[in-house]
């Protein structure tokens, strides 16, 4: 397979990406592209592919061809932690916590992503291992704060309400140090002002940290206020319908009908 380099300022390019489950075709031909420090949403109705191509990133699906790059490197074929050594991160739609450890572990476990030390040095608790320590101790703490858990460290992440487990999974997704984030739904099951302070909390994350990122969303305000400097691509599917601006996706005649089929279908096949 050919490698091809990206463009300067690219993170993250995508070539023609395909992907078929038996004969089903999930992702078909895709191409986009994330500049450094870029924030673009990805959307689509229920069944798209959105979610496919997060995990095609991410290597939990092999493409059937095509080419995925991060700064021109491929991620094909790559262990799950090799992909997370190279800067790439994720949420989940169904948010995936360790529930018996605390907020703190949560978070500690994403920062043990990169050793520090060897098994050894932690046995004989050499000093290197003991500053390593310190310094993952604060850096939780830091990444907690940042998404207003502090105050959670020592609780249960299955004790936490809903909506602060999804922004732990944010820090513990954020303590891999990565380059590129993936959220996936991350307002899933909010309310309005849930998801209000979801954005805040994204916009803060995005200006500190630098980071490239994603967002898969289902909520338009959430995705529209996200974006709203920037561009959305939109998937029906499998394959790219458009890519834009918010004003002109939602001016778009494809995305409207899009998204009126889905509800339409949504209310025929509703139980009477």
């Amino acid at each position: 397979m050919s490698i091809a380099n990206n463009h300067p300022g690219e993170v993250l390019t995508i070539k023609n990406l395909t992907v078929d489950f038996g004969g089903v075709r999930a992702v078909n031909n895709l191409s986009m592209t994330l500049l450094a420090g870029e924030m673009v949403a990805l959307i689509g109705p229920n069944g798209a592919g959105k979610t496919t191509v997060f995990n095609l990133i991410t290597n939990a699906f092999k493409a059937t061809s095509g080419e995925i790059l991060l700064n021109g490197k491929s991620v094909l074929g790559k262990s799950p932690d090799e992909i997370c050594r190279m800067g790439i991160s994720r949420t989940f739609q169904n948010i995936r916590l360790f529930p018996q450890m605390t907020a703190y572990e949560n978070v500690e476990l994403g920062l043990h992503s990169t050793p520090h030390y060897s098994l050894a040095e932690a046995f004989i608790r050499t000093p290197r291992a003991r500053r390593a320590e310190i310094e993952t101790r604060k850096k939780a703490l830091e990444l907690l704060e940042m998404v207003n858990l502090k105050d959670h460290a020592n609780a249960q992440a299955s004790s936490m309400p809903y909506g602060l487990q999804r922004r732990l999974e944010i820090a513990r997704a954020m303590a891999t140090s990565p380059q590129l984030l993936l959220l996936d739904e991350p307002a899933a099951g909010m309310n309005e002002d849930e998801c209000n302070d979801l954005i805040n909390l994204i916009r803060q994350i995005h200006t500190t940290m630098k980071y490239s990122i994603i967002v898969i969303e289902h909520h338009m305000a959430v995705v529209m206020e996200l974006c709203k400097d920037s561009r959305i691509y939109v998937l029906s599917l499998g394959s790219l319908l458009t890519s834009g601006t918010p004003t002109e996706i939602q001016n778009d005649p494809q995305v409207i009908k899009a998204y009126l089929g889905e509800r339409k279908n949504a209310r025929e096949n509703a139980p009477a």
